[in-house]
């Protein structure tokens, strides 16, 4: 399967490097699928009424034009073509662009579906208050259980969709949240979602207080978040050459905000290794976020009107 990373939503949260809303657009036998969907073009017509106040401290910058519906207009792909959407979780800034593929089938796991659109705590109520819309689509729920897929105890072959794409049970950032596991062919890329969102959760670098702080408030189950951290950088140490991680980073989206020239390029890591399509080819990363050098600025985008 030929897999493209796409910026869904630049974000620029206060004292924080930028991040991206890494989305994988996966070409298969049977249509087109998107894991994760980024914000949409709702999102950016009214972020009041479809993001609300969380937008102040994410801060994206809503531009249309890096929505995943008009990146795949530029790829030369019809909207319609895209068949399934798997999500690994419901938050406004992974799932606001499902509203624009209304004839997809958008796959999550049972755990997170109850949580979203049953919210029986408050602060689900608060976190999922805007996302009401969704129930509306085509809603596959699934309960990862019994597989297992590279040391995950919990992980579901979606054979539905296509042979090689996985769902993995990974909860704490929400009570459903997976991680997505898609067999490139030379080999796997695992969508991590939330499940960090700082490559320094994975190898031991420093991480900006200002996003463990974020993480750290908006977690469902802070131990199985602190958990999750500890497995995938065992994972990540485990340096298995057929297996790369994507994440909030801006490293691998084609079109992402560049580094300014005269920045030098951080050495990659020597594991979750990247995909060496050049740059301009649409190999990207998870809704992780990767810092430019300390000391440098991230660059920064004029914030719409309606801000």
């Amino acid at each position: 399967m030929k897999v493209h990373h796409l910026n869904c939503g630049t974000m620029h949260p206060p004292r924080a490097p930028h991040c991206v809303c890494h989305v994988l657009l996966v070409e298969t036998e049977n249509g087109l699928v998107l894991v994760d969907s980024g914000f949409g073009i709702d999102d950016c017509a009214d972020p009041p009424g479809r993001v609300g106040p969380v937008r102040f401290i994410t801060r994206p910058v809503f531009v249309p034009t890096e929505t995943a519906a008009h990146q795949l207009d530029r790829l030369g792909f019809r909207r319609k073509d895209v068949r399934h959407i798997v999500v690994t979780h419901f938050d406004t800034d992974h799932i606001g662009g499902i509203a624009d593929f209304p004839h997809a089938r958008i796959h999550v796991t049972a755990a997170e579906a109850f949580a979203a659109f049953n919210s029986p705590t408050l602060q689900e109520k608060v976190r999922y208050g805007r996302q009401e819309w969704a129930s509306q689509l085509n809603i596959v729920e699934h309960s990862p259980n019994g597989e297992s897929w590279r040391g995950f105890a919990a992980a579901k072959q979606l054979d539905e969709i296509a042979p090689g794409i996985v769902l993995v049970s990974l909860p704490g950032h929400t009570r459903g949240h997976a991680c997505v596991a898609v067999d490139a062919g030379h080999r796997w890329i695992l969508h991590c979602g939330d499940a960090f969102y700082h490559y320094g959760s994975l190898d031991g670098t420093h991480v900006p207080r200002s996003l463990w702080a974020m993480e750290t408030a908006v977690a469902f189950d802070r131990k199985k978040m602190r958990d999750n951290h500890s497995r995938l950088a065992e994972l990540y140490r485990s340096a298995e050459e057929d297996c790369s991680s994507s994440r909030h980073t801006t490293r691998r989206c084609s079109n992402a905000p560049r580094r300014p020239p005269s920045l030098p390029a951080r050495a990659p890591a020597p594991l979750f290794r990247r995909s060496p399509g050049p740059r301009g080819s649409g190999a990207p990363h998870r809704h992780s976020r990767t810092a430019l050098p300390r000391g440098r600025p991230a660059p920064r985008h004029r914030r719409p009107a309606h801000w």
